[in-house]
């Protein structure tokens, strides 16, 4: 007697739930689907004890009849495809018809329904996959459906539920990614009686994130840039939060595909990618992105909770996402607002503050009793190389001219030898200038190895360093990249290299230093790095090391100098390592420290 046995409908049900119902969050999930899918225009979902004892979902839709309710919760059965053909272009969030089926089969289901212009509603209960008869009820317009005591027939599944608060938890985020997508729809979420959230349709998408992510140091979505692209039938609309409320994970990334949220590693990369030397290491922009393309150019049905797409033209995905948001941030100030205590702390928060930073603010004040604002500002001509010459004292080549009348009269000071306070037109600004010159050594550097080589000069004497013949290998094999850069490397003895010539833009660093970074880079690097990317980051450390350093006196015509190329580069409000090079202060705000307002 043969050992393979058919298995009965409801099995098959429930080993299906497991791949599609993980959790309460995945009932939530399905059934507010379901629900847009029918067209509602307000859903209530109601929760009780973190979806373990109820999921309630009311909803304003097309509802259905006597028929379809008995339709609706048998394996495989949808309105929403026909045929084959359907598959190819897809336009509702569900269709496999696998969900109601699942949800019946491990949990007590009552549902009603009916239909907008009936005179009657109907309702249907489900035991873990045994139904009643459906039998007429009385209910509102659209259709209801309740979910108790999930898995209470399946205690090996129930046991690995978490608590009441860890289970709402995964449900709020499911509420929160549906009501993203869907600005058109009003929404509310109760938990336990208490509601949690309430939206309605007239929210703007900001005022609707306003109110899912609240903060005690002010909402998001005032530090959000708009960005909008439509270009080959692929519309782009994104938020992007500014650098300085980076999180340390991608949590904060919302992506929508035609009203879906979706996970994808092509659209994440061009994310990160946007953000390239705007963020410190480890950090994750705040980004809600939304797109729109035609049905038929992506394909949905790859994965049983439809998070992931496949788009059959992935590369003009990621190139498009990624120029339309690398273009708004390159365009747009990213300079870090200063956040100043209120005036009514200022008392306690002197008496606390450190000694060096009381010395800067003394500093500060003495810069303004003296010099305060004019009513015309002096003209100063600049004869410079942009972005170049601002981390070695100008030679006569890019030597700064300042009227003598200006000299007297500079809009500028070094503090401790680290910092530079300049004015403004509406305050001043606090500039970390070893980061700013470091902006601007990676951009002059950018832009030479785009043009060809670095340019090099031979050293007086080689300098030598010993290597291994895994290093030396290394190094044979990236014999481009090294010629790159301007370095100049030769044998001199065995297991001895030599470096014969150097770049003149890198004179401030150490050969030897820098050449035993470059050795780590090479050996560190991930095994699917492009060569340009492998460039940028050793272009990184290369500006780390030739900019002028903390603790470094400055001249007034170097100061000028490094003012003026920072307005020459782009994003010069961020390091190539993402650190903010520049704080703002308004007058307002000092006003208001001053009690003047």
């Amino acid at each position: 007697m043969g050992q393979i046995e058919l298995l009965d409908q409801n099995m098959i049900n429930m080993i299906a739930a497991g791949e599609v119902i993980e959790r309460p969050a995945s009932v939530v999930k399905e059934l507010m689907e379901n629900s847009i899918d029918a067209g509602a225009t307000k859903i209530i979902v109601t929760i009780e004890d973190g979806g373990r004892k109820l999921i309630s979902i009311t909803d304003n839709g097309c509802g259905m009849d006597a028929d379809d309710l008995a339709k609706a919760f048998e394996p495989h059965a949808t309105s929403k495809i026909k045929t084959s053909k359907d598959l190819l272009a897809i336009s509702t969030l569900g269709f496999r018809g696998e969900a109601l089926a699942s949800i019946a089969s491990i949990a007590q289901v009552k549902a009603a329904s009916r239909l907008k212009g009936s005179n009657s509603a109907n309702v249907i209960e489900i035991d873990c996959g045994s139904k009643t008869t459906v039998s007429p009820c009385s209910a509102d317009y659209g259709t209801t459906i309740q979910v108790r005591d999930i898995f209470y027939k399946l205690p090996a599944r129930r046991k690995f539920l978490r608590t009441a608060n860890t289970e709402m938890g995964h449900i709020t985020e499911q509420f929160i990614r549906i009501a993203l997508a869907n600005g058109n729809l009003d929404l509310t979420l109760i938990h336990n009686n208490r509601e949690i959230y309430r939206l309605l349709e007239t929210d703007s998408l900001r005022q609707r994130i306003a109110t899912l992510f609240p903060s005690p140091s002010g909402s998001i979505s005032d530090e959000l840039i708009e960005a909008q692209s439509s270009e080959k039938a692929l519309q782009i609309y994104a938020l992007m939060g500014r650098p300085e409320i980076s999180r340390t994970s991608n949590k904060f990334q919302y992506i929508f595909l035609n009203g879906r949220f979706i996970h994808d590693k092509f659209i994440s990369h061009a994310i990160k990618e946007a953000y390239r030397g705007l963020l410190e290491p480890n950090r994750f922009p705040v980004v809600f992105l939304f797109i729109k393309m035609p049905h038929e150019d992506y394909d949905v049905n790859v994965h049983p909770t439809k998070n992931e797409v496949r788009f059959y033209n992935a590369n003009l995905v990621h190139s498009q996402i990624l120029g339309a948001l690398r273009e708004k941030l390159l365009g747009t100030n990213l300079h870090t607002p200063a956040q100043l205590p209120s005036a009514g702390e200022h008392n306690t928060f002197s008496r606390a503050r450190p000694v060096r930073d009381q010395k800067i603010a003394d500093a500060m004040a003495e810069f303004f009793k003296k010099h305060r604002p004019a009513q015309s500002q002096p003209q100063f001509k600049f004869k410079h190389s942009p972005a170049v010459s601002g981390h070695n004292r100008p030679s006569a080549e890019f030597e700064v001219h300042v009227p003598p009348a200006a000299q007297s009269d500079r809009k500028f000071i070094q503090i401790h030898d680290s910092f530079i306070v300049a004015q403004t037109d509406d305050g001043f600004v606090l500039i970390d200038q070893h980061a700013l010159h470091e902006r601007i050594m990676y951009e002059a550097l950018c832009k030479r190895v785009r043009e060809s080589r670095l340019q090099s000069q031979k050293l007086l004497m080689p300098e030598s360093f010993e290597v291994t013949e895994a290093q030396a290998e290394m190094l044979e094999n990236n014999s481009e990249l090294i010629e790159k850069l301007g370095i100049e490397l030769v044998p001199f003895a065995p297991r001895t290299m030599a470096i014969q010539a150097f770049p003149t833009l890198l004179a401030k660093a150490e050969p030897l230093d820098f050449i035993q970074d470059l050795i780590e880079i090479l050996e560190n690097k991930q095994a699917d790095i492009d060569s340009d990317r492998l460039l940028e980051e050793i272009l990184d450390m290369a500006a780390c090391k030739a900019a002028i350093k903390a603790g470094q006196k400055l001249t007034p015509s170097e100061i000028e100098q490094l003012l003026a190329d920072k307005e020459s580069v782009d994003c010069s409000s961020r390091c190539p390592h993402g650190r903010p090079t520049t704080i703002e202060f308004s007058i307002s705000e000092l006003e208001k420290q001053f009690k003047r307002t």
